[in-house]
């Protein structure tokens, strides 16, 4: 039976409201960016484009939830405190403030404005879902369902999410970065004791891990490249009590069926 967001959360002057549908700008997703910092979220709201598009003084916000089709994460009511040249002034407003993060609305919108007055929406927008908690990261998939953007793996480290912490402590492995601007991959082995964890956190923080070529790539302090064109995957995953040998020897053979060592990569050794 399908539940509209007006049933449980009636508006009285919905006309006060604009409706954002934030989703990917090219270069960040929304929901990565809430979940990795509020202040980084409100950003979202601040920014103002040619046009008076939050010409009301309530923003009605929405970030895509990117892992499923036509759905949308409630992130909040902003007051417009004020218009800039350049930018919005806003607050966090306390309206709805229990559904941040947890709320997730059903929408089908697709039109290319993504600032849009909230009455001619809010009576069709359709409730998914509540979470227990607010979104921290993608709950964890199992190890054949790895496919992470660099951005998405940054969330899920800054928030420690236990249960990918707890699954990628458990084993070593081997795993491909795929540089999706170039086509270029890298193959790469996780062999210590906190396994694939500890090395994935090595990456999210500097966005290189140490490997000499992708260093190259990670070379602005923004790591602005890295966030849009690296995915991860798991190619192989071992016990944690697997031998370094066997891990490294599995490395260099993958290494050699995906051709990363010469012009179709990015290993150099």
């Amino acid at each position: 039976m399908t539940i509209r967001l007006a049933e449980i959360w009636p508006i009285a002057a919905p006309a006060t409201f604009k409706l954002h549908f934030a989703r990917w700008n090219r270069i960040n997703q929304p929901l990565e960016a809430w979940a990795r910092s509020r202040s980084e979220w409100q950003k979202w709201q601040e920014h103002r484009p040619a046009r008076d598009d939050f010409n009301r003084p309530l923003i009605f916000s929405l970030m895509q939830f990117y892992h499923e089709p036509d759905t949308w994460l409630f992130g909040g009511v902003f007051r417009v405190l004020g218009r800039h040249p350049d930018r919005y002034e806003v607050e966090l407003a306390g309206e709805g403030a229990g559904f941040i993060g947890r709320l997730k609305l059903g929408s089908s919108y697709r039109n290319r404005s993504t600032r849009v007055n909230f009455e001619n929406h809010h009576a069709d927008l359709t409730v998914l879902e509540i979470l227990r908690e607010p979104y921290s990261g993608r709950a964890f998939p199992g190890f054949d369902e790895i496919d992470l953007g660099f951005e998405e793996l940054e969330t899920l480290v800054r928030n420690g999410r236990p249960d990918w912490k707890a699954a990628l402590e458990s084993v070593k492995g081997i795993y491909l970065i795929t540089d999706t601007m170039t086509g270029l991959r890298y193959v790469g082995s996780a062999y210590g004791d906190n396994g694939i964890w500890s090395r994935w956190c090595s990456y999210a923080a500097t966005g290189h891990g140490g490997s000499v070529e992708l260093r190259k790539l990670a070379a602005e302090p923004s790591l602005a490249y890295i966030r849009q064109a690296f995915r991860f995957a798991l190619l192989e995953h071992r016990p944690v009590g697997t031998a370094d040998e066997v891990i490294l020897r599995r490395e260099a053979y993958w290494k050699q069926i995906l051709l990363t060592r010469d012009q179709f990569g990015l290993n150099r050794n």
